[in-house]
């Protein structure tokens, strides 16, 4: 599991992906969108759920924000609405 800024965490996790090819286990990503130090964040929640998703996951990279774990290659952030969402396309699977 990894804690990482969520600017940039797609880019990161697409990267471990091609560099790591097929990994053997899970690798989650995992971050907040609300600062530290705001009431209220979602840190805590975000950690927690990938703590224990992370056990239940087949091998490959993720991001595991509020209740969703998504495969690297089908999510990305909507800048405007400070969210992940599925790519276009990708559908929820």
């Amino acid at each position: 599991m990894i804690t990482h800024g969520t600017e940039t965490m797609v880019q990161t996790g697409l990267y471990l992906q091609r560099a790591l090819g097929e990994p053997h286990m899970p690798i989650v990503q995992t971050g907040a969108m609300t600062p530290l130090g705001f009431e209220n964040g979602d840190r805590l929640q975000n950690l927690t759920e990938s703590l224990m998703v992370v056990r239940f996951l087949r091998p490959g990279v993720y991001v595991v924000v509020h209740g969703r774990a998504y495969p690297v290659h089908r999510v990305s952030k909507d800048q405007k609405l400070g969210r992940f969402e599925w790519k276009r396309g990708a559908g929820v699977h």
